[in-house]
């Protein structure tokens, strides 16, 4: 049976303005497919513009030519069938980890007792439901990121865009949040876009890899991966894929 693409990017490309009026073209004609239910990893060199396709697709930003596309229809703003989770966390510091979990269905006008039941299944999905009460600045960065996934499910979106989620954490705490977002990801059957700098968590995580060129930002690569999972980072196949596409991004 065919795959069902539920987004597209079709001939995106973005160019900024500097502060001096001088034009920076950050990406240049990126097509690309998203399969429904797939996991798929966006990795390149830095400034290429993996976090601006993404935006692109969140309808955080306009692309200069071409458009995204969520199931054939234009992507011109966010919406609730689009999620986003960033590097920083955004978490509300006034309320407390149930509260912010539940703050989406807040603003859609969902009463209390239907929105908080939900937000305690995504907590309990992510490992947080004893941290119900506290508050952000209570956590570690870990715990927030947490949070901040299940935040982003407790609006049931179709897809999730995450731009270097676990970039900012320690190497341990980054390895048990990928074995997490791959549990959320098979008990959920959402759409997964990831961003990140690490060949290793694109390997580990996804189903398929788009691999970009130095700025301005083109596809050199799609790669399928065809490892079963629980994926073994000691396997030589593991290895030989890491070395391959580093050598793409030197």
């Amino acid at each position: 049976m065919k795959e069902k693409n539920i987004l597209a990017v079709n001939g995106v490309s973005k160019t900024f303005t500097t502060q001096k009026g001088d034009k920076f073209l950050a990406t240049r004609d990126i097509n690309l497919q998203i399969p429904e239910k797939s996991f798929t990893c966006i990795v390149g060199p830095s400034g290429c513009g993996k976090s601006t396709i993404l935006r692109i697709m969140a309808g955080l930003e306009k692309a200069t030519t071409g458009e995204a596309r969520y199931c054939s229809s234009p992507i011109t703003k966010p919406c609730g069938e689009i999620g986003v989770v960033f590097q920083e966390y955004s978490l509300f510091p006034w309320m407390t980890v149930l509260d912010n979990v539940a703050a989406g269905p807040l603003f859609a006008g969902v009463k209390e007792k239907k929105r908080h039941k939900n937000a305690m299944h995504y907590l309990k999905m992510v490992n947080m439901e004893g941290f119900k009460d506290a508050y952000p600045h209570e956590l570690s960065g870990g715990m927030r990121q947490r949070v901040a996934i299940a935040r982003a499910l407790a609006n049931d979106p179709d897809v999730l865009l995450m731009d270097e989620p676990f970039g900012a954490l320690d190497a341990h705490t980054r390895i048990l949040l990928q074995k997490e977002l791959l549990k959320v990801w098979q008990m959920t059957h959402k759409t997964i876009i990831l961003v990140t700098h690490s060949v290793d968590e694109a390997i580990f995580l996804a189903d398929r890899i788009i691999v970009m060129s130095k700025s301005p930002g083109q596809i050199r690569r799609e790669i399928e991966v065809d490892m079963e999972r629980p994926r073994s980072r000691a396997l030589q196949k593991f290895g030989q894929l890491t070395d391959s596409i580093l050598k793409e991004l030197e």
